[in-house]
């Protein structure tokens, strides 16, 4: 553990520039849940957001209760639904509890982007549609990606609304907020979705058809394994590699990989965990420690290897390395640079979606020397759990 040996496959082919329809950056996350109002108050006490903006009953909204919560670049949209026999969102909540539903990207040209996806057999959800309102218009559409996950891209033109067309103000502004330490927390750095084994490949085949996404990073299992379980992952990136999406799938092993694990109770694909990048991840996790955001704890012989390992590398760390383990982050590096990470605990009974703060200096990496520490950390967890 700690011995950051293990590399991933950088990629150096992007392909060519698309012509035309540009993807520019992740635009929101929506996660469809039991209660959306509660669900966003965890997000503003535990991790630091804002409310930005509602849509509900008193804005129009008749059939979905929207909460939107922001901290810096990060927006995340809490969905429910208002009535009994909603099918939609009801099903889905059963099947996959609470989690990610649609991944949003702010784009250029939406026409060309949606032309291309349906020339190259994309299962349209909702074609191109348009909304307004004093603010100005802004235009949409929905694609399905793995599971029942989707894709909405949205080109926003010049919109000067809070967030997006029908969303009033938020009808609570938290008073505890302004008592809690700031997160740091700053842009959303890439989102992982876990495939069921031998699914990875025709996901990643189907971002570069489609969205001509570009193969960015890769590992396999004969990399990333511990003694119980394995996993296979490729990194795809827009071609201006401001959107990363890590595409992972479980390898077969002893007993059950986290990979499977979510699987299993997710009911399928879907989004595993959202990385947040910070400037400072130290202060972030202090402060997201002290509002009550669990996180999974690495072995101590972790960070004793760590620092022999570090002895005979070129790279030197700025941070004081006793601090990092008190925090449990992580360290991945290699000649270059290297990045800090850490990993939150499930935010919802079910062990599905996570969240990772992530601080890069010089590494564009995903933490592969980190794996096998972070799986074992999972495994774990997944004992207490009965499912390893």
């Amino acid at each position: 553990m700690g011995d950051s040996k293990v590399v991933g496959t950088c990629y150096e082919d992007k392909g060519p520039q698309p012509p035309s329809g540009k993807f520019t950056h992740f635009d929101h996350i929506t996660h469809w849940v039991g209660n959306a109002k509660q669900a966003s108050t965890f997000y503003c006490v535990r991790m630091g957001f804002q409310p930005l903006a509602y849509a509900g009953l008193e804005t129009g909204s008749r059939k979905v209760a929207a909460h939107v919560v922001r901290q810096n670049k990060i927006i995340l949209v809490l969905k429910s639904a208002y009535e009994p026999d909603d099918k939609e969102m009801g099903d889905h909540l059963v099947r996959h509890g609470d989690g990610a539903k649609d991944v949003a990207f702010t784009v250029e040209d939406l026409d060309e982007i949606v032309k291309r996806a349906k020339q190259r057999g994309a299962t349209i959800v909702r074609d191109i549609w348009e909304e307004s309102d004093e603010n100005g218009k802004v235009r949409f559409a929905t694609i399905q990606t793995y599971g029942d996950t989707t894709h909405t891209f949205i080109e926003r033109g010049n919109y000067q609304g809070l967030f997006l067309p029908g969303y009033g103000k938020p009808l609570f502004e938290d008073p505890l907020s302004a008592k809690l330490p700031t997160c740091h927390l700053g842009f959303i750095d890439h989102i992982v979705g876990n495939q069921p084994d031998l699914e990875m490949e025709d996901v990643v085949k189907w971002y570069e058809s489609t969205l001509l996404f570009h193969r960015f990073w890769s590992v396999d299992d004969s990399q990333i394994h511990t003694e119980y379980s394995a996993l296979r992952s490729i990194v795809v990136a827009n071609w201006e590699e401001t959107i990363k999406m890590p595409i992972n799938e479980p390898a077969p092993g002893k007993k059950k990989s986290q990979i499977q694990e979510y699987v299993d109770y997710y009911g399928g694909a879907g989004v595993q965990h959202i990385a947040l990048n910070s400037q400072d991840i130290i202060k972030a996790v202090k402060a997201l420690r002290e509002r009550g955001t669990e996180f999974l704890e690495v072995p101590r012989v972790y960070y004793t290897t760590l620092r022999e390992n570090l002895k005979n590398s070129k790279v030197k760390v700025a941070e004081d390395l006793d601090i990092l383990e008190a925090l449990h982050i992580l360290i991945d590096y290699d000649d270059n640079g290297y990045l800090l990470q850490i990993f939150t605990k499930p935010v919802q009974d079910r062990p599905t979606l996570f969240y990772e703060v992530i601080q890069r200096r010089n590494h564009n990496g995903f933490g592969a020397g980190n794996f096998k520490a972070l799986f074992e950390a999972f495994e774990t967890e997944q004992d207490k759990r009965g499912n390893l």
